[in-house]
């Protein structure tokens, strides 16, 4: 007997190619964009966060059973006066879980949306090529200098895993130049870009310890990869299979004519 075709799919697009990476691996995806949210998805639907009643609704009249969130997405600035029915029962909930770290807000996310009948399950499991694998994936192999670097932002984020802060930070010859915070990787790049290391130092992104991978694992692509070589690091450091790679040919071929490397650490 053939296994069952599995459920019907909904996309929740967020900025970046990885919404339309899942949306194409699946014919019946159903993909659902946000008012105010600048993606490059096309919509089936447009939901407000401020109505997640009505989201819910269409998506159960659609039949979906599964959700995946793709792409970044930004904390939303709220109008209670637009709430319905549903948003008003769950807001002091997710408001008061907005007060602290992404993965608390995002487990609180998840469980709202398996209360009202949905399975999430991680843009991974949709599209298991994107994960970084273990050792150099792209570009030359990193300097003595860089595996110290690696070794320094390792036990940075370790420390910072238990207080909910940020995916990844940059460290050249044993100094931190940034911390990823709410701003986001691309900003944090932006700002040691003003002050350019010529060609030393890592990013390095990973997930935090105990963190709610199937709504917000790291993830690296084509920009991250311009915004590292704008700071002047030598490369990128991912951790294996907690870390997507978005479009990886793309990614992979663009760190070698950036002149910079891509490696997968295992721990």
């Amino acid at each position: 007997m053939a296994a069952d075709a599995p459920s019907r799919l909904a996309v929740l697009a967020g900025r970046g190619d990885l919404p339309l990476q899942v949306a194409a691996r699946e014919a019946d995806s159903f993909v659902v964009t946000f008012q105010g949210v600048d993606t490059d998805a096309h919509p089936d639907y447009e939901a407000r966060f401020e109505k997640l009643g009505g989201l819910f609704k269409e998506l159960h009249k659609q039949g979906v059973k599964r959700v995946c969130f793709a792409g970044g997405l930004r904390r939303p600035a709220l109008n209670p006066l637009r709430f319905d029915a549903t948003m008003m029962r769950l807001a002091p909930r997710l408001i008061a879980a907005m007060k602290g770290g992404d993965d608390h807000i995002l487990r609180i996310v998840v469980e709202v949306f398996e209360d009202a009948g949905f399975t999430v399950v991680g843009a991974h499991e949709i599209c298991p090529e994107i994960l970084a694998t273990e050792g150099l994936i792209a570009g030359e192999a990193p300097t003595e200098q860089a595996l110290r670097d690696m070794d320094r932002a390792h036990a940075i984020l370790t420390a910072l895993s238990p207080v909910d802060v940020g995916q990844g930070c940059v460290v050249a010859n044993g100094l931190c130049y940034g911390i990823e915070t709410i701003q986001g990787t691309d900003a944090m790049l932006s700002f040691i870009a003003q002050n350019t290391l010529s060609r030393q130092g890592v990013l390095m992104k990973r997930a935090k310890v105990g963190q709610e991978l199937r709504v917000d694992m790291p993830a690296i692509g084509p920009e991250t990869l311009h915004g590292a070589h704008s700071a002047g690091l030598a490369g990128v450091v991912v951790q294996a299979g907690q870390v997507m790679i978005v479009d990886p040919a793309e990614t992979c071929a663009l760190a070698k004519e950036l002149g910079l490397f891509i490696y997968g650490e295992a721990r």
